[in-house]
């Protein structure tokens, strides 16, 4: 009897366990590799939430991937036996009708998605913890929520070593895509059947001509923030909103499950290193996200700051993730800027999908940058995965 096929991943967050999680059901004896503890403190993922939704401005083809995301993370929970989402649905504010709105209402139209648009007073007469200033333009959708990112994580880490992957501590300062072979810190080598490079920001240093060109390593920032008692009941039934004001937006995820109020920034800095700089945030970073909330959240002043840090996403110019072949036994995951970890389950599954059936790869790269739906052998292949 022939042996099962290896696989090698590089990166132990979101991208690199959920490609783990995907061969490993397709048979591969896979090995993770990763530089820090699992869940890892410095990585992109180990954060306490993410958002997954629907509206997605004109990029039809991320809309169309939601669903297949749900399906996926519907895999994921049976598998770990628990679910770590949270529905809240979605309010999504703007000083304008046009750009990302036209485009949310034309796809989620077209698609049959229910939602609604909203004046100014109804906004703050549902959620008084919200004020009417420069709202131009107000979208809600009963559909989305909060992924537990920091538990998703941990419990993947968990529950892989039961399926057979061996999760490795080491730090890779070489990579051969031809020999699908990783060379680490201290001398040594690793290689495979397959090799997944999921190494999130720290991908452009590891692969200076294949993504540095395409990717940027940026360092976004983070306000924890615990509302005053007069407004913790509207938070406590509040939906994910996204502020898109021109003059700087962010995004904020209610105090679901136990964790705090968090509020971030939509825009990409770009700058930065992930290996040398520390996660701790500056009061100038943090009071420069309060600045764009300021607006709108009201009585902001009252607010009590619980933290703030730094995370880092690795940015592709488009926000297209980037899911291809450096060689024929090298695949690279990268580019998922700051809404990569909802598809991340369904990226995953189609990357072992393509991995188990090498045909398939061609399609696998478009799709996976939201530019064409899933051609019939990738969708059959993910339909049997879960059979």
């Amino acid at each position: 009897m022939s042996s099962s096929p290896t696989a090698l991943v590089l990166g132990a967050g979101i991208m690199g366990l959920s490609a783990a999680w995907g061969l490993a059901r397709q048979g591969f004896a896979v090995r993770v590799v990763e530089q820090d503890a699992v869940p890892n403190p410095r990585g992109a993922s180990v954060d306490h939430h993410r958002l997954i939704r629907h509206a997605y401005g004109h990029q039809a083809g991320y809309m169309r991937m939601i669903d297949p995301a749900y399906a996926a993370w519907d895999m994921l929970w049976r598998d770990l036996g628990e679910v770590l989402h949270v529905p809240t649905g979605v309010l999504a504010v703007s000083d304008s009708a046009a750009g990302w709105f036209e485009g949310s209402r034309a796809n989620l139209a077209a698609d049959g998605h229910a939602h609604a648009d909203l004046t100014p007073a109804e906004v703050t007469a549902r959620w008084p913890m919200l004020t009417e200033a420069g709202i131009g333009a107000a979208l809600h959708m009963p559909a989305g929520g909060v992924l537990l990112a920091d538990r998703i994580v941990a419990g993947l880490a968990r529950h892989l070593p039961t399926r057979g992957v061996t999760l490795e501590r080491g730090r890779a300062v070489a990579i051969d895509p031809d020999r699908a072979a990783l060379t680490l810190a201290d001398g040594s080598t690793r290689s495979a059947d397959l090799l997944v490079v999921a190494a999130g920001p720290w991908a452009p240093r590891l692969l200076p001509n294949a993504i540095a060109p395409r990717v940027a390593a940026s360092r976004q920032i983070l306000v924890l923030l615990e509302p005053p008692p007069r407004h913790r009941d509207a938070w406590a039934r509040a939906p994910m909103l996204l502020d898109l004001a021109d003059r700087g937006g962010f995004y904020a995820v209610p105090p679901v499950a136990g964790t705090p109020l968090k509020i971030g920034d939509h825009r990409f800095s770009r700058t930065g290193d992930a290996e040398a700089d520390d996660r701790a945030a500056s009061a100038a970073e943090a009071e420069e996200i309060l600045a764009f909330a300021r607006p709108r959240l009201r009585d902001l002043g009252d607010y009590r700051v619980l933290g703030a840090r730094a995370c880092y996403y690795d940015v592709e110019d488009a926000e297209r993730f980037i899911l291809e072949p450096l060689a024929p036994r090298c695949l690279v995951m990268s580019g998922f800027s700051g809404h990569g970890f909802k598809f991340a389950a369904l990226l995953g599954l189609g990357l072992a999908a393509a991995a188990a059936e090498p045909a398939l790869l061609p399609a696998l790269t478009p799709w996976a940058a939201g530019q064409a739906p899933p051609a019939p052998g990738l969708l059959a292949a993910l339909e049997a995965i879960d059979a």
